[in-house]
């Protein structure tokens, strides 16, 4: 049984790193090609939805013990990124060629790029330190460039389109509020739970990269 969980975390991750390089390919080749940061989402933009949508099953990993991370941070993960994609993003067209989306995308798949062969890698306990350094290191820039020029403001330039549209109607799930408010509450909300992820990555790393650091020969 190990073994076939090994193999299937393997598959899983290796599947997403190829869709992460693809969408990174496609992002950097339409900016390479227009010159502009306009496309972004019309050249990678349904691939992305489709590669964050089957990342729950990284949630469902963590609670049924298949990885060590448990369920309640993936889920903030995952659910904070799949309400700004498909909720807004996908949602409102007039949002999909801002640049904070490429800046997102650009950010999201550089990240996965690195973190999904490591993972892949690890669990067949074939990881070079470099990988697992590189993956433990590089959110410390990326984190907050697709976070506060990425997500957050391409929420707050979002917020006039959704009150003109009325978007998902006035009341939220049968509740007084709208999802105008919704989203303002979310704004408010974003820095304090990114910050709290970002600290847990920030121990994460200290763990990893002192538990496989390369240790020196004795003589």
């Amino acid at each position: 049984m190990p073994q076939l969980s090994n193999l299937y975390l393997f598959l899983y991750n290796s599947l997403q790193s190829i869709g992460w390089a693809l969408a990174l390919f496609r992002v950097l080749s339409n900016f390479l090609v227009t010159k502009s940061t306009d496309g972004a989402y019309a050249s990678a933009g349904e691939l992305i939805c489709f590669l964050q949508t089957v990342a729950f099953l990284e949630v469902v990993h963590g609670a049924i013990g298949l990885v060590p991370s448990g369920a309640l941070l993936p889920l903030m993960q995952w659910g904070g990124r799949t309400h700004f994609l498909l909720a807004i993003v996908r949602g409102i067209n007039e949002v999909q060629e801002l640049p904070s989306v490429f800046i997102t995308f650009l950010a999201w798949s550089l990240s996965e790029v690195i973190r999904y062969p490591q993972y892949a890698l690890s669990s067949v306990k074939h990881c070079p330190y470099w990988i697992t350094y590189l993956r433990y290191t590089s959110f410390i820039v990326l984190y907050p460039i697709g976070v506060g020029p990425g997500e957050i403001w391409l929420m707050y330039q979002a917020l006039p389109y959704i009150k003109e549209k009325h978007l998902y109607g006035d009341s939220l799930f049968g509740l007084p509020f709208s999802y105008y408010n919704f989203v303002q509450v979310v704004l408010l909300c974003y820095p304090f739970l990114w910050l709290k992820l970002y600290l847990h990555m920030f121990k994460q790393r200290k763990s990893k990269l002192t538990k496989q650091h390369p240790r020196k020969k004795t003589m």
